[in-house]
């Protein structure tokens, strides 16, 4: 891309030094101007400095965006703490530092990219082209880059890490957020997600190499250069043909009666949803046109994110009734998320939470490796794992089945370790979820995965079908046999970082210092885990067996009564979210009498612990 020449700029205030009383704001925009080359954001820049918008200029120039889960997540635009061409090639560079320190083989194993469909016309930001860009720093440096020659479902990626050898990979994304963000998200040598110190360490790497190299903006590099190489066809090959190990009934689901929907949410998800219905032996399920094909501005839904639930699912219900098909299955835009409904006998359809697909799933890979399991497996051997605040509903499986049964702390970087750990000493791992749609079966990615998850629920579902059952009454007969989990999960949106802070610190020193509540309204405490802190009531030495986590806040407290509940906060997104669940034992059928006491905890919870009308916070709008 050439760069501006000097009659464009048509403003001597533009090249003099910056004087606008801050003299961190002056050297900021000195940078900015000197090494944007993308037009659009360096005018976006030029436009605020012309304008005096002093403030805006310091918040877009005089932070710099944090490694979150996994990776970067923010606003397309200009900026050192947003999205776009310049903020990627700094990131890339720095993990090229990185990488070059911690790989002596990195110029023989290289590097995986991928990217979805977002992008923004007012920045000239699309992921495709901020791939390309992460591709021409580390081509420029010689190292051989693996670059999608189209987009990819994000699973794609940590796939091809593992298989290809790489020493890393980023999948350009921002998943399920709003059509503003974009992301780049981060996966190493395993094809776990990178977890704490490597975050720490690219951050410091990055902020050592903040101006761009030469060779770092150039972007040809990607049709020139024979250190590119575009992995697509072998990699989608071989993914296709290790779906296979988590299909156990071809022959049933190619004589199916049942119909099914799929929505990719504008995203990567089609094609490849396809694929894994021919794999499994299903005619292709029926795509929603108006969701089918990517469209950066998701001009279907508000939001898209098919966790929301009925509300954004409304194409895809509707195509569903006028198809005569059963069961809906929503990919969010990357497509490693997955939201499942099914249309109930009165007519009405059942959307399935994370945790309750997540019982399914569950009971399905497990009752699966028991019917196929060889002579000598040994069910001590097997695993699977959840988030914290996650259902306990696998557990609940695991003690009764014999199984094991972990949790890790929220995000799939920490259940993609641990299911390394587990695999390297021997041990099988079925099935791995977060309460946020995020399922993993198998162990093929170490990451989740709305593709193959989605083919599996249309087994699990084809399978029933013949035995005249749906998903919801297998839900409920998973829950007869190994006890009611009712959860609900919510949040509250807080501009305000000091409020949020104010509101956790509160519970640590509730009535009196260091002290935590010992009721929630009339609901008896039992235990209190900070992992904050790193405190845990539970525990002889009162130390948490999860690691502190001390940049973000997280407290769970288990009631008398059964109830598990923790309130957190995102690691993306300005919400205090609660997770709350109900973990009755099989004797206790009565749904009502448990529903009810549920709604009274979180009510209790609400107006206890987080007091949102003290406090400014916004309740979620649905």
């Amino acid at each position: 891309m050439a760069e501006n020449t000097e009659g464009d700029l048509n403003s001597n205030l533009l090249h003099a030094p910056y004087h606008t009383g801050d003299p961190q704001l002056d050297t900021a925009i000195g940078q900015w101007l000197r090494w944007d080359k993308n037009p659009k954001t360096k005018e976006q820049i030029e436009n605020l400095l012309r304008n005096g918008m002093n403030k805006e200029l310091r918040d877009r120039l005089c932070c710099r965006m944090t490694f979150g889960t996994a990776g970067l997540r923010s606003a397309m635009g200009a900026g050192f703490c947003y999205i776009n061409d310049l903020t990627v090639i700094q990131s890339t560079q720095g993990m090229y530092k990185y990488l070059e320190r911690c790989f002596s083989d990195f110029k023989q194993r290289g590097f995986v990219v991928g990217y979805d469909t977002r992008g923004q016309v007012t920045s000239s930001c699309s992921s495709q082209r901020l791939a390309k860009l992460t591709a021409a720093v580390l081509l420029a440096k010689d190292v051989p880059v693996y670059l999608f020659s189209r987009y990819v479902p994000t699973p794609f990626v940590p796939y091809a890490v593992q298989k290809l050898k790489a020493v890393a990979g980023v999948m350009i994304t921002a998943s399920h957020n709003r059509k503003e963000d974009n992301g780049y998200k981060v996966y190493w040598e395993t094809g776990a997600q990178i977890t704490s110190p490597h975050d720490k360490e690219i951050l410091k790497c990055i902020e050592e190499c903040v101006e761009p190299w030469n060779g770092s903006w150039n972007d040809n590099l990607v049709d020139t250069s024979p250190l590119k190489r575009d992995p697509l066809q072998d990699i989608c090959r071989r993914y296709m043909e290790d779906l296979k190990k988590i299909c156990f009934y071809r022959e049933l689901n190619s004589k199916t009666t049942l119909k099914f929907v799929h929505t990719s949410f504008h995203g990567v998800g089609h094609d490849y949803v396809q694929l894994a219905f021919k794999v499994f032996g299903f005619k292709p399920p029926i795509p929603v046109p108006e969701q089918k094909d990517p469209d950066p501005d998701f001009s279907t839904v508000k939001c898209p994110n098919p966790e929301e639930g009925e509300s954004v699912l409304e194409l895809s219900l509707r195509l569903a009734e006028k198809e005569n098909a059963r069961i809906v299955l929503a990919t969010d835009p990357d497509a490693d998320r997955l939201a499942a409904a099914e249309l109930q006998e009165n007519g009405s359809w059942k959307v399935f939470t994370g945790n309750e697909l997540a019982a399914l799933f569950g009971w399905w890979m497990f009752d699966c490796w028991k019917k196929n399991k060889s002579r000598n497996a040994d069910v001590k051997n097997v695993y699977m794992l959840a988030t914290t605040v996650s259902s306990k509903i696998l557990k609940a499986i695991a003690l009764k089945e014999g199984f094991h049964f972990e949790e890790t702390l929220p995000g799939f970087k920490w259940i993609g370790s641990r299911i390394i750990d587990l695999l390297e000493n021997g041990k099988e791992v079925l099935f791995a979820f977060e309460e946020s749609i995020g399922f993993l079966c198998g162990t093929s990615v170490l990451d989740k995965d709305g593709v193959s998850a989605a083919v599996v629920v249309a087994e699990m579902a084809s399978y029933l079908e013949t035995m005249n059952i749906t998903l919801k009454q297998q839900l409920v007969k998973v829950y007869e046999k190994y006890g009611y989990h009712i959860s609900k999960t919510s949040y509250f949106l807080c501009y305000e970082p000091p409020t949020i802070k104010s509101i956790f610190e509160r519970l640590r020193n509730f009535d009196s210092p260091k002290e935590y509540p010992k009721f929630c309204g009339t609901f008896a405490i039992l235990h209190v885990r900070d992992i904050t802190t790193g405190y845990d009531s539970s525990q002889p030495n009162k130390k948490s067996v999860l690691p502190v986590s001390k940049n973000s806040q997280m407290i769970t407290f288990t009631f008398q009564n059964g109830c598990v509940a923790t309130l957190r906060t995102s690691g993306t997104e300005p919400k205090i979210k609660y997770y709350a669940e109900m973990c009755a034992s099989p004797d206790q059928s009565d749904t009502a009498l448990l529903e009810e006491e549920l709604k009274k905890l979180i009510d209790a919870l609400i107006e206890n612990f987080l007091q949102p009308s003290k406090n400014g916070l916004i309740w979620r709008s649905v």
